[in-house]
């Protein structure tokens, strides 16, 4: 996977529409977005997240930002943004799959690496009810975030990623 989506614009009419970027983290949710509030048009590109190129031409990009543009106002991206963060915050926590779950890392890394019996400072021994034995993927606790919690977007993303649209000319993601 890659760890950012650059967009071009295809025939650009000022700066705002040569280029888009987002990492990952970023990009996923803004495109989801468009997918869940606008499937008519984000639906259109069948590979929106990956690097393959894919995009919209330019009636339809324009569309795209012009729909984008009017949901920030009325207030649809900001209801969808929070929708969505409840939902996450609201996910259970996911055991660990570097240490199986036990707080403990004991593949070959966490051994030479020495997470095995590492002495765990006196907070972490109290919380964690053991002495030794660490895992640098859940803190030790066998337990982490859910992998949804790294990604995220705000309406400043889909404000910029509106300007882009409206004056790329289409796009390619790559």
């Amino acid at each position: 996977m890659a760890m950012g989506m650059d967009v071009y614009g295809k025939k650009p009419t000022d700066e705002v529409g040569e280029y888009f970027r987002r990492n990952v983290w970023g990009w996923h949710p803004l495109w989801d977005m468009c997918e869940d509030l606008f499937p008519e048009l984000a639906g259109k590109v069948e590979y929106a997240h990956s690097n393959d190129g894919d995009g919209l031409n330019a009636v339809d990009s324009e569309a795209l930002g012009n729909e984008l543009h009017k949901a920030v106002i009325d207030g649809r991206i900001a209801e969808w943004i929070g929708e969505r963060n409840e939902i996450v915050a609201n996910l259970p926590m996911e055991e660990c799959s570097i240490c199986d779950a036990t707080g403990i890392r004991t593949d070959e890394i966490g051994r030479e690496a020495g997470q095995h019996d590492k002495a765990l400072s006196p907070e972490q021994a109290i919380v964690l009810g053991r002495e030794f034995g660490w895992c640098n993927g859940c803190d030790g606790k066998g337990w982490k975030e859910p992998f949804a919690t790294w990604y995220g977007v705000e309406v400043n993303d889909a404000i910029a990623w509106a300007g882009f649209l409206r004056s790329c000319g289409g796009f390619e993601i790559c």
